[in-house]
């Protein structure tokens, strides 16, 4: 089956890897536009445009593409799904009006309230003024959202009340939601769906904060790791029969089926699980350790979401190992953007048994004309590794993450500590 996956992160890295274990061969394997590393495991396209209908569809038809799956959220929005599929091409992801699950905050909000779906209370708002008098019916700490689409950055929860009315200020632009405080962990959980049926995957754990000890500000994720030894039994089964299920249903009746991934971010309050948010794709970097762990064929499953046959397939099969994922980001991130620097090391580090999935890397040619693996944004690899348990785990991984050089990176040194002791 001839495969084109759009993006070029360590997420769209991350299936890559996955189809390629669980059965899909190279040469039918596409990634547009792909990054330095992805291109290591397939053939690439970096010129082609991901978030533009038009050329997507007239590539897909060009190479004979049987199966497109649109990794990143823009190309979603952008309508390249239905352009997709108005050519009869098997798309994994949902339409452009489908996507407004994670493209509208307040749409999200609007589909729980109707299906039933427990989440927080919130209001919309489109004035400072009207910022203010939420965060003071809800009281601190204060959570603002953007209602649009914000890369993994349109969130803020904190008790500074001058940095939440700043951080509204600044994405006023595209709406905002203010949103009771949820106390609890945090659980990800993907959902396979085919417009009908939703099958599960298996849960994971991100950190959203910069620093250790979950300090610093918002990312879009320093790590993450599967699966959750504290959820408790039947966690899975309720969150499909109470939340993924009637989501789905919700959207088949206003006419917008969803047909990809269902992404639910959750949190376990002393109330019951909650839904924090909605995304139509997988998460990242949830998907480095998730897809891991997969032993079905990825391709198939994915096949059969898109076709509107997973009514009766068999549940996915995940190897008893726990996988970790850490991330390393650039000198500044996620405030400022370090200029492109060269990374060594990365052959030592994956000699240690681990995983390198690429997010932001380039080759560049010196000055001597010799090319250079650089990084070219924020978070530039995910380093996975798997284990009997967390301890050899995290072990293994920050053994090989050591090994990498790039000047002024950071990481998180606590991924899934509190699961390993």
């Amino acid at each position: 089956m001839k495969i084109l996956v759009l993006g070029a992160g360590a997420r769209e890295h991350a299936i890559v890897k996955a189809l390629l274990r669980t059965g899909t061969n190279k040469d039918d394997l596409i990634v547009a536009p792909g990054n330095a590393g992805i291109a290591l495991d397939a053939h690439t396209e970096p010129s082609l445009n991901a978030n533009d209908p038009l050329a997507v569809t007239k590539f897909a038809l060009e190479h004979a593409i049987e199966l497109a799956i649109i990794g990143p959220e823009a190309p979603l929005v952008a309508g390249v799904s239905d352009a997709l599929r108005s050519e009869g091409i098997a798309v994994f992801g949902p339409s452009q009006a489908a996507a407004q699950l994670e493209g509208s905050k307040s749409f999200a909000k609007e589909v729980m309230a109707a299906a039933g779906v427990p989440t927080g209370m919130a209001r919309e708002c489109s004035t400072i003024e009207q910022v203010a008098d939420a965060m003071d019916e809800f009281g601190a700490p204060y959570v603002i959202k953007a209602d649009g689409l914000a890369a993994g950055k349109g969130v803020i929860v904190t008790n500074d009340r001058d940095a939440a009315l700043a951080h509204a200020e600044k994405f006023m632009h595209i709406g905002i939601l203010v949103e009771e405080y949820l106390a609890g962990q945090e659980v990800s959980l993907f959902f396979l769906a085919d417009g009908k049926t939703v099958v599960p995957l298996t849960p994971a754990q991100d950190f959203k904060r910069a620093y250790d000890n979950d300090e610093g500000p918002n990312t879009g994720g320093m790590g993450a790791y599967s699966p959750l030894p504290w959820l408790p039994e039947g966690f899975v089964e309720e969150v499909q029969r109470d939340v993924a299920q009637p989501t789905v249903d919700e959207m088949a009746k206003l006419g917008t089926p969803f047909i990809g991934l269902l992404y639910c971010g959750l949190i376990l309050t002393e109330r019951g699980i909650r839904v924090i948010e909605f995304n139509a794709r997988f998460g990242d970097p949830e998907t480095q350790v998730v897809l891991r762990r997969l032993t079905s064929s990825l391709s198939g499953l994915l096949y059969k979401a898109a076709t509107g046959q997973l009514n009766g397939a068999a549940t996915p099969d995940f190897t008893k190992d726990v996988a970790i994922t850490v991330v390393l980001a650039s000198e500044g991130y996620p405030d400022t953007s370090a200029p492109n620097r060269p990374i060594y090391g990365l052959s030592e580090a994956e000699e240690t048994g681990i995983e390198i999935c690429h997010a932001a890397t380039a080759f560049q040619e010196t000055r001597t004309g010799e090319e250079v693996l650089v990084a070219t944004g924020g978070r530039v690899l995910s380093v996975v590794a798997t284990g009997t348990d967390f301890a050899s785990a995290r072990k293994q991984a920050y053994a090989g993450i050591e090994k990498i050089q790039l000047e002024g990176s950071h990481y998180r040194s606590d991924i899934a500590a509190k699961v390993a002791n």
